[in-house]
């Protein structure tokens, strides 16, 4: 996996709340971050069929690649919820140079396990999903790998959704839905993350409707059909379990 540098410093406006500084990005920053995103573009995606069953691997490119019958190839990946020990979520403005989805809001962590990773590849318990989230958790926001261990995570349940995108690159998920309440230490890395924030949840509503950028696709369906639900509850998700049967909205 690839480990770059951070490229800038983040201020810290409140105990609850990071913001990234309005800045323009050096040529170098710009160049970096670019090529950073088409290697990755390189890593295995975990092919499933809409039973969540494995049916081989191809590379990410391949997997958010849209056809010219405008087909998706289905593969495995995971969105983390975070919330702080007050109970704000952390939420995620993309970088401009992401492949997919580029500036768009979205929550604290959205990836795949990769399929060359043999741990990331292990379902019992959804234990490959939560290996995966810890090392995206680090690779993104720079949370520490100790502060994040998969038995740290809840497992909620599973989404099947997809979205064509621009029409070039595109989403087919089954999406394992994770939830993590801890404080943590943040340094996010600008090659994937342009601005984090927490917010409290008596504020979503008009977060989002003032928000100056769109929401990526299972951000917003997740929105729109359980996150206020589970926010609610975050206490006891136990009785919102759902790992036999696969959403889909």
């Amino acid at each position: 996996m690839l480990h770059p540098n951070m490229l800038s410093s983040w201020l810290l406006r409140s105990a609850s709340k990071l913001t990234f500084p309005t800045r323009a990005y050096s040529n170098v920053a710009t160049a970096s971050s670019a090529k950073l995103q088409e290697l990755a573009l390189e890593e295995k995606c975990i092919l499933v069929n809409d039973r969540d069953q494995y049916t081989g691997s191809a590379s990410k490119r391949d997997c958010h690649r849209v056809d010219p019958e405008g087909n998706i190839r289905l593969h495995r990946a995971f969105s983390v919820f975070l919330f702080n020990s007050a109970g704000d979520m952390l939420l995620q403005r993309r970088s401009v140079h992401k492949i997919t989805f580029p500036d768009c809001y979205t929550n604290a962590c959205c990836s795949h396990p990769l399929y060359d990773i043999e741990g990331e590849r292990e379902e019992l318990n959804a234990l490959g999903i939560r290996r995966a989230a810890q090392r995206r958790l680090n690779y993104e926001l720079g949370i520490p790998m100790a502060q994040a261990r998969p038995e740290n995570f809840h497992y909620v349940t599973r989404i099947h959704y997809a979205d064509r995108g621009d029409g070039t690159w595109g989403e087919h998920e089954i999406d394992y839905i994770l939830f993590l309440q801890k404080d943590v230490e943040l340094k996010p890395n600008d090659s994937e993350v342009s601005e984090v924030r927490y917010i409290p949840r008596k504020r979503l509503n008009d977060t989002i409707a003032n928000l100056d950028a769109p929401l990526t696709p299972w951000f917003r369906l997740i929105l729109q059909h359980r996150l206020p639900l589970w926010w609610d509850n975050l206490h006891r998700l136990d009785s919102y379990e759902n790992h036999k049967r696969i959403e889909r909205f």
